[in-house]
């Protein structure tokens, strides 16, 4: 098995190239600092109001060495936050709804992109499955369809699939029950990353990789190779956040891990079905996702060592053996057909959480810094909608999106070490024992130790 290497993602199509480094000091008219999905998206709809932008990237590693290579590869419209702290915002539940409005055409926008860019990422659109396999899991996932019922989405958006409707779509073992959604789309998330890096420079941006920002102040970002001068400088850089000075707090750096199988024989996908390609997660407390990939696999994920001491990154994927066999063990319980085809590949990274789960994008119009991040897991569409939010704020433009509440959200800090690492760390054992005993007790009550878990994650659900 491989492990790390960055992704299977990235190996199943080759790291690329590395791109030059910044040769020294230079200007720009906006500077982007992280060349994932929010900075590469942000130069893409700058570039294309206003192609005589001088735009620099600046990327410590090279682009979508970070989440945006290693995601599950959910382009979702899921609302990276809670809804009741959003309507918080002078919009109220407005602002929510045309938020979540947003996200859902984002899926299509970047179908749309790839589509004229030519981008090949694997992307189809078949939507999303999350499904019960205890009674206690069932009736969560009725209790969230009443509560999405209650702010107003139909049967369009999201809708209850029995077992029997559900086994026509895909076979997993004891599943009683799932809610599905439209509105979301497979990718191969290392080609999207790829793909759209080749977009924006072919269009005259400046990326350099190899090139670490040390710190970023009103009108500069500064490197070992000098410093970029820029009116706006805009900080994209999610999970890495904390190795930024002065943002140790501000985002909590949560490890989620991966492992893919060799591929599938066409007797265990007739035996799975999956002829869909629905993105597909449970409703445990420590759950899963997963895909079906283009070339016949399955990629699923879960949180393994959920968060280091110190905000402590990985190094390039590495993945702890134990986390293999944790995430086999649920593969072959869901999916007993794909036993045969083992594990071929495992590897980890970090997603940006925010203490209250909630992502923000802003820009300080008065020192012209700005960033966009916290998605929490759920950033491959997120970070388009922001990217083009960003591209219009830089640009001073009113639009719909410029007042989305998630505009100028502020986020709590993080608690100090060790609370911080103490907390986490308990939260998922409190979590994980809560899994084991709803599905040993067949009660459809949810236990009492997930309730203090979500008291003391701060998650709403």
């Amino acid at each position: 098995m491989h492990n790390g290497e960055v992704s299977w993602w990235w190996q199943a199509r080759g790291l690329p190239p590395r791109r030059p480094s910044l040769p020294g000091g230079t200007q720009a008219d906006v500077c982007i600092v992280g060349a994932g999905y929010t900075g590469l998206w942000a130069a893409y709809y700058l570039k294309r109001a206003d192609p005589g932008l001088r735009i620099v990237v600046l990327e410590e590693a090279f682009a979508g060495f970070g989440a945006s290579g290693r995601n599950g590869g959910w382009v979702t419209a899921t609302l990276p936050g809670s809804r009741s702290r959003y309507a918080a915002h002078p919009q109220g539940r407005k602002g929510v709804r045309e938020l979540e409005g947003r996200l859902r055409e984002t899926v299509d926008e970047v179908a749309r992109v790839c589509r004229d860019e030519g981008i090949e990422a694997g992307l189809v659109k078949g939507g999303t499955l999350t499904v019960a396999t205890s009674a206690a899991q069932d009736a969560r996932l009725r209790r969230r369809l009443a509560q999405d019922r209650a702010w107003g989405d139909e049967a369009d958006i999201v809708r209850y699939l029995d077992k029997t409707e559900l086994a026509h779509r895909l076979q997993v073992t004891a599943a009683v029950g799932a809610l599905y959604s439209p509105h979301c789309a497979r990718v191969q998330p290392a080609d999207l990353v790829a793909g759209l890096a080749e977009v924006v420079t072919r269009s005259g941006v400046l990326l350099y990789e190899a090139t670490p920002v040390t710190s970023i102040s009103a009108g500069r970002a500064r490197t070992p190779a000098g410093d970029v001068q820029a009116p706006f400088v805009l900080r994209c850089t999610e999970g890495f956040t904390t190795a930024m000075p002065g943002q140790r707090r501000t985002l909590l750096p949560m490890n989620s891990s991966m492992i893919v199988t060799g591929p599938l024989g066409d007797a265990a996908w007739k035996s799975i079905g999956w002829d869909g390609f629905e993105t597909l997660s449970d409703e445990a407390h420590a759950y899963i996702y997963a895909q079906r990939t283009a070339d016949g696999r399955i990629a699923l994920g879960g949180r393994g060592i959920p968060y280091r001491f110190g905000s402590a990154l990985d190094h390039a994927g590495a993945i702890a053996a134990s986390t293999v066999v944790q995430l086999g063990r649920i593969l072959r319980r869901m999916f007993p057909a794909a036993a045969g085809a083992g594990i071929d590949h495992g590897w980890c990274g970090v997603l940006g959480v925010p203490r209250d789960w909630c992502a923000t994008v802003m820009l300080d119009p008065r020192t012209g810094l700005g960033w966009a991040g916290g998605y929490s897991g759920h950033g491959v569409a997120a970070a388009n909608l922001a990217g083009r939010t960003l591209a219009d704020l830089v640009r001073g433009v009113p639009s719909p999106l410029t007042t989305l509440p998630w505009v100028g959200h502020r986020s709590p800090r993080w608690e100090p070490e060790p609370a911080r690492w103490t907390g986490v760390r308990g939260l998922y054992a409190l979590y994980r024992t809560a899994d084991r005993l709803e599905s040993a007790r067949r009660s459809p009550r949810t236990s009492l130790l997930a309730r203090a878990g979500d008291l003391i994650s701060g998650i709403s659900r």
